[in-house]
């Protein structure tokens, strides 16, 4: 029997570094952009590659943080921080950054305990602001959606600026 643990992580898995049916994995997208592509803001866009891959990072710190029991709120480094300047050593550390705050959501996952995914996360927020009264397990959910909807965005960017 596959538990709820299990099926997340398979699930994040999937879109990180195995084969999603709908394209490329995370990791081959952002492993085959350079540290000048990642930078460049085209025309008309908001957000570099970097930028994007940031704010990534740190909601899978902040989903993270939520899993072991703290409040939710914004990411410690903020919603969208700024990536600043080009450079290569940065890219790489950012990549890798993304990569090891996943692990360790991963590992949070396996010993989250099986009764708890359906409890609601520790949110102090107004109810109106969304997200209140969310479960553990939606909460996974939603980062996976969330790397989905990024990892997208990271490789239309890529083609635009490459």
């Amino acid at each position: 029997m596959t538990t709820i643990a299990q099926k997340l992580q398979d699930s994040l898995q999937q879109i990180l570094s195995n084969d999603p049916w709908y394209g490329p994995a995370t990791y081959d997208i952002i492993e085959n952009i350079t540290f000048e592509a990642a930078y460049e803001v085209p025309p008309g866009s908001v957000h570099s590659i970097a930028g994007i891959l940031l704010h990534m990072l740190g909601w899978t710190q902040e989903i993270t943080d939520r899993m072991q029991g703290q409040t939710a709120g914004e990411p410690a480094g903020g919603d969208w921080p700024d990536p600043g300047h080009p450079d290569a050593g940065k890219w790489k550390q950012l990549i890798a950054d993304f990569k090891l705050a996943n692990v360790t959501l991963e590992g949070v996952i396996q010993k989250f305990p099986d009764s708890s995914w359906d409890g609601p996360i520790n949110d102090h927020r107004d109810p109106e602001l969304g997200g209140k009264g969310v479960s553990y397990e939606a909460l996974i959910e939603g980062l996976i959606q969330h790397h989905v909807y990024h990892s997208g965005q990271i490789a239309l960017l890529n083609r635009i600026v490459s």
